[in-house]
């Protein structure tokens, strides 16, 4: 047995890499296939062979902020805005709860408009029809996601995109790494289920820092991380950089997030579809469990445009899940028809096997 083999195996059985360890398995190649295949075991042990669906629902995409790499920062003149109304909001849910979603997640950029009464409401509204609610709406004071969380809001998507507090910084002009930490201390405290992730493939980011992200994450610890490769947008700063080695870069990250937090949701994410045809599928196939179909109307697909190139822009919701569902039934996968919080799948399995 190699020295890779005996590594990855080693990190298997116990879910623990140090940040040494967590370099050489992102630099050294050799390691891709065995690493995959170890995430993909670690997976099918802790949270079965259930993909859990996330109706995305992309209600706004004003946004406050300027960051360097998004497509919808405020300082694009050329991105469409839009923003649905609550009714609109509340109407795409009912849709997601009609094809069988058991969570939404609404997802915006920082839009000042959706103030917390009005986000409150619409949680209320939505929560009546019974499903789980995501947000996925910024940066917020601690006392916005107490009011979201009284509200009905169950967990909360907030990535830190890298732990390299200066490139941070440099890239999200005017924000502050520890406030967004802060932020995710906050929403840890108040009981949600916390989601993170980084964007892989930043110009200037280094496998020191993704090696700390990754242990950034196990240290919260996060219920849910998201690793999505970064894709440069052309009315950006960053349009023109190269994505070359951005996928599979992304597919280690998201492998070795498998082996260190075992049973957490990991999303095969969209843009991973974006760099490669069978992306969402080989994320699959690699340690995630969780894909986020889109719900929102075809009207306003593509002006949610964080990254160019975004898949599924001419498919109505239903026609989304439906060519999600095949493609996961050919790889021997099944619908989980259940919320998916996070350790369910292993207090289900043991009472079961009792």
């Amino acid at each position: 047995m190699s020295a890779l083999e005996k590594l990855i195996t080693q990190a298997e059985q116990t879910h623990r890499l140090t940040r040494e360890e967590l370099i050489t398995l992102l630099t050294d190649p050799q390691a891709d296939t065995l690493l995959f295949a170890a995430a993909d075991r670690v997976r099918k042990a802790n949270v079965g062979d259930g993909v859990y669906l996330r109706g995305l629902i992309e209600f706004s995409n004003y946004c406050k902020n300027n960051c360097c790499y998004c497509g919808i920062r405020r300082d694009n003149s050329h991105a469409e805005r839009y923003r649905l109304t609550p009714q609109e909001i509340l109407q795409t849910a009912r849709l997601a709860q009609t094809l069988g979603y058991k969570t939404v997640v609404l997802q915006s950029g920082e839009d000042p408009w959706f103030t917390a009464d009005k986000m409150c409401e619409i949680i209320r509204q939505i929560k009546q029809l019974g499903l789980v609610i995501t947000l996925s709406i910024g940066e917020k004071t601690r006392e916005e996601y107490a009011a979201y969380r009284q509200a009905g809001a169950q967990r909360y998507l907030l990535r830190i995109e890298t732990t390299d507090v200066n490139l941070y910084e440099k890239l999200d002009p005017g924000m502050r790494w520890h406030q967004r930490a802060k932020c995710l201390q906050d929403l840890k405290e108040l009981g949600y289920e916390v989601g993170s992730g980084s964007l892989v493939g930043l110009p200037g980011q280094t496998a020191e820092s993704l090696a700390d992200d990754l242990l950034f994450f196990k240290q919260i610890p996060v219920d849910m991380a998201g690793i999505g490769p970064f894709i440069p947008h052309p009315q950006t700063p960053l349009k023109g950089e190269s994505t070359a080695g951005h996928f599979t870069l992304s597919l280690k990250m998201m492998a070795l997030m498998r082996l260190i937090l075992p049973d957490i949701n990991i999303p095969a994410t969209t843009a991973m579809e974006t760099l490669h045809p069978q992306g969402r599928i080989i994320a699959l196939q690699s340690g995630a469990n969780v894909v986020m179909p889109n719900v929102t109307d075809v009207r306003w697909r593509k002006r949610y445009a964080l990254y160019p190139g975004k898949i599924c822009l001419g498919e109505d919701a239903a026609q989304c899940r439906g060519c999600i569902e095949g493609k996961i039934n050919a790889i021997g996968r099944h619908i989980a028809h259940a919320p998916g919080f996070h350790g369910e799948y292993l207090k289900t399995h043991k009472k079961s096997a009792r």
